[in-house]
């Protein structure tokens, strides 16, 4: 049976037919445009939004906790804190270890004197042989050990001294005609710059000669990176 086109009720079904498509791709693109715009209202995180910055250089940002520092000479240290680690091993490579030498009788004084030890076997340069003196070059734990030799008919008296102040001593009262040697050490701290020698100590002797039996050493045992007190604490405590 042959449909035909043109009668009333074929018309109708098209239109009827093309309304309902014409009603389904309205639906579909309102839906599209429904998700378009929730699409758009989403803001993406980017760094700003991220990290907050006040300003847009992100060059600013890193820099800006340092303008807050109120004491600007931090900057050398900081610069210290990350510097060629083989700098930083040369530091804390500190030794020395002197002798009077060969001078015969030292002494007596009226007043007490600082000893110069001129017969030099290791110094790390923190030693300055034509003052007698070493000067810390860090901070830290150290060991220093000295000698005396005299013949016993002469008193012998000698101070190791940090900044002025006595750390140990050594003597020999008049006793017979023998030769006698004394030594005493001691494990301190100090601090970048402290200074110290031994003292020969007023109307005393002390006598060297080849043998070097007047000697003096001392060297570093370990560095402190904190601050310590002068009673061998962190500061604070």
């Amino acid at each position: 049976m042959q449909t035909n086109r043109n009668s009333p009720k074929m018309k109708t079904l098209m239109v009827v037919l093309g309304l309902s498509l014409f009603t389904l791709c309205v639906a579909e693109v309102m839906q599209l445009i429904k998700r378009g715009e929730a699409v758009s209202s989403f803001k993406s995180p980017s760094i700003e939004s991220a990290c907050h910055c006040e300003s847009k250089n992100p060059i600013g940002y890193i820099l800006k906790p340092f303008e807050k520092l109120e004491d600007k000479q931090r900057f050398p240290e900081m610069i210290q804190e990350i510097e060629d680690p083989r700098n930083q091993l040369q530091r804390n490579q500190v030794a020395f270890g002197v002798a009077i030498g060969n001078v015969g009788n030292i002494g007596p004084y009226n007043r007490e004197i600082t000893l110069t030890y001129k017969t030099i076997f290791a110094n790390t340069g923190s030693y300055n042989p034509d003052k007698g003196i070493f000067s810390a070059p860090v901070q830290g734990m150290y060991y220093f050990s000295f000698s005396g030799h005299n013949q016993s008919q002469k008193p012998m008296g000698l101070r190791l001294m940090k900044n002025g102040e006595q750390i140990v001593t050594v003597s020999n009262d008049k006793s017979g005609e023998d030769h006698e040697t004394a030594t005493n050490g001691m494990t301190i701290h100090l601090n970048v710059g402290d200074q110290v020698y031994v003292t020969l100590r007023e109307n005393m002797w002390i006598f060297d000669d080849d043998n070097n039996h007047c000697t003096f050493i001392g060297h570093l045992l370990f560095p402190f990176r904190e601050k310590i007190n002068s009673r061998g604490r962190r500061e604070g405590q």
